[in-house]
């Protein structure tokens, strides 16, 4: 049925066209077949009978209905009220569609937001963790050029230089954990320490004092 599937924002006059129109083309109304006067067209919408005449003046201009004079109104042709009904069902889906692509896209909008809202927080609060946590290991990798090499962790006296507590050592494809102070560091060697934000650039400096 044509008339479930009015379209609200259109004008009531032309909702009750469709649906008139329909049921001319579904033939539930035949050609020759008088149509309600209009007060009981009115009232029948919940309209007043300016809306119902409106309504039958459409039919008239589409010559789906013809009027006789003093006699009322009937319907005149069903080939016409077919065409009147697909391009109004035409027109409504290309509206139902376009209104579900604005809904759509204002959807994605809408979790992209939140999206970016949660991303936010989430770098927000990592950044927070990595600032407050001393225990966020942090990696430096020695190359032939730094300063210090081939001497103990007791030697270089690290942490009295740098706040920098060393926690592993890697050695070519050997971890060491918690290395002892006579542990040697070498060229190539990774070091795994924990310390303040500061410690970072206190450790490149003793390292690579000219950079």
């Amino acid at each position: 049925m044509v008339s479930k599937r009015m379209n609200v924002t259109k004008p009531k006059y032309q909702q009750i066209a469709v649906d008139v129109a329909a049921q001319i083309a579904e033939q539930r109304l035949s050609v020759g077949d008088k149509l309600h006067a209009r007060s009981t067209l009115a009232n029948k919408y919940s309209v007043s009978p300016e809306t119902a005449r409106k309504a039958i003046s459409v039919l008239v201009d589409l010559e789906i209905v013809k009027a006789k004079h003093g006699s009322g109104f009937y319907v005149h042709s069903i080939e016409k009220a077919k065409v009147f009904v697909e391009q109004y069902q035409d027109v409504q889906s290309i509206h139902n569609l376009k209104e579900d692509l604005i809904n759509s896209v204002q959807k994605q909008k809408e979790e992209l937001s939140y999206f970016s809202e949660i991303l936010d927080k989430l770098v927000d609060q990592t950044k927070r963790f990595d600032s407050f946590n001393p225990l966020n290991p942090v990696t430096f990798t020695l190359t032939e050029e730094a300063m210090h090499l081939d001497m103990t962790i007791s030697e270089l006296n690290l942490w009295q230089s740098t706040s920098a507590t060393v926690i592993a050592i890697k050695h070519g494809e050997e971890l060491l954990v918690s290395p002892g102070p006579y542990a040697k560091l070498e060229a190539g060697d990774t070091i795994y320490f924990v310390g303040h934000e500061s410690t970072l650039q206190r450790v490149q400096n003793f390292f690579y004092p000219n950079l």
